[in-house]
């Protein structure tokens, strides 16, 4: 069960504080890794902590759960959080973002879109991201990489 789950039973839409993590994966091209997490929305691989993981724990499984790619050495880059990062949800779910940005050029594996939380995967060059980014996956790549 995802942590944040069994704690919705006991809060239900109160404001939570989520911490997790995302991943800024290079190509040798210096385009950054894009998932399609819905038709036209576009996104980096990351997610929510679990009971146990470290930030660096959270990266790596999500990047292998969502792209099926194994990452190396992460660069701790940024961590965002504050009032911009406060987000409500269709369902009424409201919580504070914790996210810590990592970047890394050290990756292997075949890259495959799980279907559920990626569609299809893609590299951009950091000048040309796609028009369905989500604005807060634009400022962690903006403020990361040379635009």
């Amino acid at each position: 069960m995802e942590y944040y789950k069994e704690l919705r039973k006991y809060v239900g839409h109160s404001p939570l504080i989520l911490p997790g993590s995302v991943v800024l994966i290079l190509n040798n091209k210096d385009e950054v890794l894009l998932q399609e997490r819905a038709p036209g929305i576009f996104g980096l691989p990351g997610g929510l902590m679990e009971l146990g993981e470290s930030l660096e724990d959270t990266a790596r499984r999500e990047v292998l759960e969502e792209t099926g790619l194994c990452v190396g050495e992460l660069e701790l880059c940024h961590v965002y959080s504050g009032p911009d990062y406060y987000f409500e949800v269709a369902n009424g779910d409201t919580f504070y973002s914790v996210t810590t940005v990592y970047k890394t050029r050290n990756y292997n594996g075949v890259m495959s879109p799980d279907g559920d939380e990626s569609i299809s995967l893609q590299f951009f060059p950091p000048s040309k991201l796609p028009d369905g980014m989500l604005s807060s996956y634009r400022k962690f790549i903006e403020d990361e990489l040379v635009v």
